[in-house]
């Protein structure tokens, strides 16, 4: 079924290196799984293989498991190929989610055929609905495979695939071979998932991706840079605290793999995951403290990352939040907090932290001019004085001619978004040294000084804030008969409210706001000091929304060379076109990162152009950063020798007539309706298993598991209950979290309510995660400020038997233990009519219309003017709520009628501002 190019064909010119060529090939001709290093450009490499398939016409090839940031790149992508190869038959990348909710669009997009990217969630429905014929599908490629489970909507969705189509093609990719390697055989239990017989597996050692990138080796300055006294001893201090909370918890779970619980493996996000991972069997069973400790492993692991991208005054003020939320509410709560904090470490830490900023105490007010005893040291990052070097040294390059003639701006990339705006005010204030002006060492140790008091300036007001609300909630909790207007007070939204910075760089020319909230996770406190805060010690204004001064913003929106932009960019961000979007003369890493390292040599030997490009890579010597960047490139070589071990042991060979086949003898017993109470006799029926399902389930891994057991899945829209067992049975499957928040709103009573009046066996089954303590955490929890949920929730279920005798509870341990309760529920049941179950539940005059989208019906039904009766009418002619809302008056009315029309354009007319 597969078009497209041969291996000589002129696509290829495309991927300019001799491994992405030989990648391509490969993935053209055979269903493989491909494994590759971060940062080798597997993203140019499937889009040439999409491009392949949607100039050939007459494919209909399905993308899954891609990100929106990776959908928009390779839409452009192969918009841009389209129009390369005018080819009369490309028709680019097609996106089906939410948008898309109309069932009539998805039908006629599919008929018409092309290369579609989709969400997991619509297309298993739509191959379970018969909306999609799984026959008429060319192929499947699957990116981020390492995420394909057995439990997992895309192992759902080959199954269905590979069920009814034997000639289709699977092609899967992968940039994470430490998952691949980690745990009981991942790589051949992954290959079954998708169906696959090969692997390809392409480290950065790889024979052929040595010599395409080594031909032209990257110019790069490396440079280490020493950390200050005072930022050693917090690093050591932080460490000792880690290395103090592992041998706690190896004490504390003497039965557990705890081979990998070390402060190296404590320094990747992973670990976190880790523990929990072993720890929630029991988690019921664990010590306040084991759990108190298993969090306080994240907390210190920020604790050291902020200490090397963070300045000193926001570092100061981070662990200020930390100690502030750690704290114990009262004088009988203190057996909650954090072990760690009563540690000499930890005071070690707290104390250097703020002597980096000041010493002796700070003054109680925000007067100008008055500063009490305390004394500013505003410690500055080791880095920033380098990185100014470094612009300085670029700038006196190019000027002197030194730099190539085709030139490009700087890009600085730095570990996430908070880093880049941090980056971008200091580069602000420090601009007059970057232009070269007279006084080099002074204007830039002033600059320094300016930004660093700046920065003093912000958290003395948040320290008086905060010390503020500290004494409001002692005066509301003796006086609660006049707590409303403090109340009111503490929860009104700060003046100075910080605002988000849109997209993934950010310009050293443009206006910074103010550095972001330090710890999305930690409460925020209010920041709210009154207009009498206008200046502080050292007067300088002081600026609610921003600490840029006002020469600065008047250099907003002045016109600039591409030569001198200066592009301040996030790892976090990053995809395989930023280089070439950018084009940078000089790249400076301001942490270091082993995928970008990549891309730049990717870069290089992809254009004869960019031989020229200059890398300058920045690192604290001696630091978790430097440890932190060689473990992972250790892990990543690691993974790949384990991956190409099993691959060369790996006995299972799997085809695709190996799924799992029904029992002759089962089929034909199930066909047999064995209820002969009454006299009644055998009944042969030739009708298989059917469940009907609500599609709003489908985001758990129940619908796959019982499909798995050979059950046909009906998906549906259901008013009432979320599984239909038979004509008699009706569940409701609730988690544990929605059990709680059900009873909370009330919201279970009602659906008691629906089924019993529509079923005569309704079920509610309360479903356990797998792998986890099978016990209600409210339950195990002793604590007194838990007491009273707990009695609360008990005397809750209580009173939901007493009130629906009729209702049944079941108890499953998980999503496997549920799927074998319904197997058995289903014998001597005859099948539910998916008709019936969708009228059940509905109110005179509705149908059930338009299961697939629930969501944007009902929020067609809440627009003035549309109700049960017209709404369907719009259904039929209007593919989104963005077309209806871009839609004319006189339009609407050809539709809905003059009257009707008039309300909904005025509706979506109507400005808010």
């Amino acid at each position: 079924m597969e078009e497209g190019p041969s291996a000589s064909s002129p696509l290829k010119l495309s991927l300019p290196l001799t491994y992405q060529q030989e990648i391509f090939r490969e993935a053209y001709h055979d269903d493989s799984l491909i494994i590759m290093a971060k940062g080798l450009g597997m993203q140019e490499i499937v889009a040439n293989l999409l491009h392949s398939y949607d100039v050939a016409g007459r494919n209909l090839v399905l993308v899954i498991g891609a990100s929106e940031l990776e959908n928009t790149r390779l839409g452009e992508q192969l918009a841009e190929k389209a129009a390369i190869s005018r080819a009369p038959n490309a028709r680019g990348l097609l996106v089906i989610n939410t948008n898309v909710s109309s069932v009539a669009s998805r039908e006629n997009m599919y008929a018409r055929g092309g290369v579609f990217t989709i969400t997991s969630r619509i297309l298993v429905v739509d191959l379970l609905a018969g909306l999609l014929d799984p026959t008429k599908v060319t192929g499947l490629v699957i990116l981020h495979a390492e995420r394909v489970t057995a439990v997992s909507l895309e192992a759902f969705i080959v199954r269905i695939f590979r069920q009814k189509n034997k000639l289709g093609f699977v092609k899967a990719f992968s940039e994470s071979p430490e998952v691949f390697s980690s745990g009981f055989s991942t790589l051949s239990t992954i290959m079954r998932n998708l169906f696959l017989q090969k692997t390809s597996l392409w480290p950065r050692y790889h024979v052929r991706v040595a010599q395409s990138l080594e031909a032209r080796k990257a110019e790069v300055v490396e440079l280490e840079v020493g950390m200050t006294t005072a930022m050693q001893s917090i690093q050591n201090a932080v460490l000792q605290c880690i290395e103090i909370s592992i041998s706690e918890l190896r004490k504390a779970n003497l039965g557990l793999d705890i081979e990998d619980w070390s402060v190296d493996s404590a320094l990747h996000r992973s670990f976190d995951i880790l523990i929990r991972r072993q720890l929630d069997p029991i988690w019921h069973r664990v010590s306040p403290r084991t759990r108190q400790i298993a969090s306080d492993l994240t907390t210190l692991r920020t604790i050291l990352l902020n200490l090397l991208s963070l300045d000193a005054v926001s570092f100061h003020q981070y662990l200020e939040t930390v100690l502030t939320s750690h704290a114990p509410t009262d004088n009988l709560n203190s057996l909650g907090q954090s072990p760690w904090l009563y540690l000499d470490a930890a005071d070690t830490l707290f104390s250097l932290a703020r002597r980096r900023v000041y010493t002796g105490n700070l003054p109680k007010s925000l007067n100008p001019g008055t500063l009490g005893n305390a004394g500013l040291v505003l410690e500055e990052l080791p880095k920033w004085d380098v990185l100014l070097d470094i612009l300085d040294e670029i700038s006196q390059n190019r000027q002197a001619g030194l730099s190539p003639k085709k030139g490009g701006p700087v890009l600085i990339m730095c570990h996430d978004r908070q880093a880049c705006t941090q980056i971008a005010e200091y580069l602000q204030f420090a601009s007059d040294v970057a232009a070269g002006k007279d006084g080099h060492d002074q204007t830039r140790r002033a600059n320094s000084l300016k930004y660093m008091q700046r920065k003093f300036t912000a958290f003395h007001a948040w320290k008086v804030a905060v010390s503020s609300a500290r004494s409001s909630k002692v005066l509301h909790d003796r006086q609660a008969a006049s707590s409303k207007t403090t109340t009111s007070s503490l929860r009104k939204a700060p003046p100075n409210k910080r605002r988000r910075v849109r997209g993934g760089a950010q310009f050293g020319t443009t206006n910074r706001d103010h550095e972001k909230p330090l710890d999305a996770g930690k409460p925020e406190y209010p920041t709210d000091v009154g207009e009498a805060a206008t200046a502080d010690a050292f007067g300088i204004p002081f600026e609610g929304e921003s600490f840029v001064a006002r020469e600065y913003l008047e250099a907003e929106f002045e016109m600039h060379e591409p030569d001198d932009a200066l592009v301040i960019h996030p790892y976090s961000a990053l995809d395989d076109s930023l280089l070439e979007e950018v084009e940078p003369q000089d790249v400076i890493m301001y942490s270091p990162n082993a995928s970008f390292i990549r891309r730049i040599e990717v870069y290089r030997s992809s254009h004869s152009n960019r031989n020229d490009t200059r890398v300058y890579f920045m690192y604290y010597g001696g630091s978790v950063e430097e440890q932190t960047y060689l473990s992972i490139v250790r892990k990543e070589k690691d993974a790949f020798t384990n991956l190409i071990r099993q691959k060369s042991s790996m006995a299972v060979t799997l085809t695709v007539d190996s799924l799992p086949a029904e029992d002759p003898q089962d089929k034909f017993l199930r066909t047999l309706n064995t209820r002969i109470a009454g006299g009644g006799r055998l009944v042969a029926t030739a009708e298989p298993p059917r469940v009907v399902v609500d599609v709003r389930e489908f985001r758990s891994s129940l619908p796959s598991l019982l499909h798995g057991k050979n059950i046909t899945i009906v998906p549906c829209s259901l008013t009432v209950g979320d599984y239909i067992l038979s004509p008699n049975i009706c569940v409701e499957r609730k988690s544990v979290k929605d059990l709680i928040s059900s009873f909370k709103d009330g919201r279970l009573y009602s659906q008691a309510e629906a089924m019993i009046s529509g079923y005569q066996e309704p079920v509610l089954l309360v479903e356990f995660d797998q792998d986890k303590s099978f016990s209600l955490e409210p339950f195990t929890d002793l604590s007194t400020t838990n007491a009273a949920a707990q009695n609360d929730l008990q005397a809750k279920l209580v009173l939901l038997t007493l009130h629906f005798p009729k209702l049944r509870i079941i108890w499953s341990s998980s999503p496997y233990q549920t799927a074998e309760i319904f197997e058995e529920l289903k014998k001597n049941e005859q099948e539910p009519d998916p008709l019936k179950a969708v009228s059940i539940g509905l109110a005179d005059g509705e149908d059930g219309y338009s299961i697939y989208a629930p969501t944007p019906t009902d929020i067609l039904k809440a627009i003035p003017g549309i109700n049960e009766q017209n709404y369907k009418q719009i259904l039929l002619e209007i593919d989104t709520i963005m077309e209806l809302g871009n839609m004319s008056e006189k339009d609407l009315t050809r539709i809905l009628g003059p009257e009707v029309a008039r309300r909904v354009h005025g509706f979506f007319e109507t400005s808010v501002y």
